[in-house]
Order: structure tokens, then sequence, then C-alpha cells
């Protein structure tokens, strides 16, 4: 299968508040917030959902397309991706603005306050996904994920013109969407990814409840955190995925990129939602457990035994010969 992974391109600004920011709130004053936490620990990383899903699939052993905007700084971060087996050849070069770049501080609980700035994303909706499809040869699968709002409405237009199936993955742009926006950019999905909050403030945004959500998209996938993952569609019972469990947690950012990256190979792999699943949610945890959202290492003898732990035997060894070229 050749996957397009269509998506922001940044560098991670990544801090930890040891306190927690639920302390530092006063109920009453939240409509003049002003707050300045000093982080003990900074790490700047590789990030943006296109590069880390596009990275995630590469590590599994599928070479994915990867479909954005980045600047003239991208040159090192292009060859460390390419190296892994991404294609880059789509990436679209700006020559006056830096790669995005995404601030996140994470707290003792594990919440975050981020800011996104977009930098040379902007120039994204300028890429053709029409051109890149024809220098491919061929796309079987279009991920539309967070990126600039114009690129994310162009690429799903034209993906469903192409008849390309079109995994539908708006996440946090979905803060800055109108109702028509959201709607353009979901219906029509074969895949549609949101975690829990995304989930209600879609509902929201476009009025429709669950039921009219799975009326336009084929199946809708839910991630929940340490309580696992839902899939949902209108024609198969609800399947819940528990997560896998992890002693030694070091930062949730790139977690849900993980477990797309993970799921979506599944896909490509034509394994049922359970299996693609539970890979996914095995890749999200060794994600969690890293520092950086590019940073893991990847061995197929670790996936096995935490899909093992997690799942079972018979999980395990139905995902085993996927996973054999993963080092």
């Amino acid at each position: 299968m050749r996957i397009a992974v269509t998506g922001s391109i940044a560098t991670d600004h990544l801090m930890v508040f040891p306190g927690r920011f639920t302390d530092q709130l006063i109920e009453g004053q939240l409509d003049r917030v002003s707050l300045s936490f000093l982080a003990d620990r900074l790490e700047v990383r590789r990030g943006g959902v296109g590069a880390n899903i596009a990275f995630g699939l590469a590590r599994l052993g599928l070479r994915p397309l990867l479909v954005g905007a980045a600047g003239a700084d991208f040159a090192e971060y292009g060859s460390r991706l390419r190296a892994v087996g991404v294609d880059t050849s789509s990436v679209r070069i700006s020559e006056g603005l830096h790669t995005a770049r995404f601030v996140c501080t994470t707290d003792a609980d594990q919440n975050q306050i981020a800011t996104f700035y977009a930098g040379a994303m902007a120039e994204a909706r300028h890429v053709s996904l029409v051109e890149v499809g024809r220098t491919a040869g061929g796309l079987d699968l279009v991920l539309v994920g967070a990126d600039d709002p114009q690129a994310m409405l162009r690429h799903t237009a034209a993906a469903h013109d192409l008849d390309i199936d079109v995994a539908a993955d708006p996440s946090q742009q979905l803060a800055r969407l109108d109702a028509e926006q959201t709607e353009r950019l979901v219906d029509g999905a074969r895949w549609l990814f949101t975690n829990e909050y995304e989930a209600a403030l879609l509902q929201e945004r476009t009025g429709w409840r669950e039921a009219a959500v799975l009326q336009r998209v084929g199946t809708w996938i839910v991630t929940r955190g340490g309580d696992g993952v839902s899939v949902l569609s209108s024609n198969a019972p609800r399947l819940d995925v528990p997560s896998v469990s992890s002693e030694a947690i070091a930062d949730p950012t790139g977690v849900g990129d993980a477990f797309r990256a993970g799921f979506l190979a599944g896909m490509a792999w034509e394994l049922p939602y359970q299996r693609a699943a539970q890979l996914g949610c095995a890749l999200a945890t060794v994600v969690l457990e890293s520092v950086g959202t590019q940073e893991y290492k990847l061995l197929s003898a670790d996936l096995v035994a935490r899909l093992d732990s997690a799942y079972g035997r018979t999980a395990a060894q139905d995902l085993e010969p996927f996973l054999a070229g993963v080092s």
C-alpha cells in the first residue's frame, strides 16, 4: 500500500514542569490568566504530526510519502527521515520561513500546555496532491493530518476526486476550524482519528451526534489514553482495545501519532481492526517511554513481548510475522 502522510513538520521544544498546572489556577480568575511555569528540563526534538506518523510507518517497514512544507533548516531533519525510509521528495521547502515550532510544557500529571508556530507550514497549501500522486505512480491512502487548514481541505478534496481512501486526522486543528471546514474534512473519510476530547469537540463543532458521524465515515477510531482505544462503525459492534501498560512513562508527546502509524501499518497489511489497534497501542507505549516523538528504539522482540503480555499469545503470533523486519 502506498501511503501519503500529509501534516505538519516541526521542531519540538519539550519542557517539564515538576508541579501541577491545576494547582496554579484560581477559581474566578480564569478569564484573565497570566502564568509562568519554571520548567526544569528542556529537550529539543524533531516532530510534527505528519513527520511523526511517517517516521513510525517507516520504522515498521513501510515506505510512506511525507507531504508538507518545511524551511531551509529542514536539510538535516530530511536526511534523518530518509535514512529510516521516509520518502521526502514531496516536502516543499520554503525560501523565507523556518520549519514550524511546537513548544510544549508537561506537568507532573502528564497534562500539557502547548503553542504551535506555523512558519513554513503555511505554504503546505501550495502542494498539489494530484501532482504528488502522479509523481509517485499512484496512491492508495492519504492521511490528512493537522496542517495548514487550507492544505488540509485541498488534500481532502483532491483525494476524494482521485478516489483515494482518506484517513481524516484533524486533531489539534479542530480548535481553529469552523463547522463547514470540519464537515468537509470528515465527510467521506474511510477512517477518522480523534482522541476523546477531539471527539466531543468535533460533535460540538458540527452538531452531529455519534450516529451522524458514523453515517459519514467508514470507521471512527477514538484514542482514550490509558483506557485504550475504541473502534466505532455503523455496521459492526463497538470494539474496545485496552492500552499496553507501562511503568516507565517519560513523555506523552507523539503517543497518538505512534498509534496512528501502528494502526495504518495494520491496514496496509490487511489485518483486522483488533490487531491493527493492538499494534498501534504497543507502538504508542514505546513512544510514551521515550522523550521526543522520534527518539524511540524499536525492536521486533520487544514489540512481540509487549503484545503477548497485553493481549495474549495468539495476538502476538498473529502480528509477529509482520514485525520480523523491525530493527
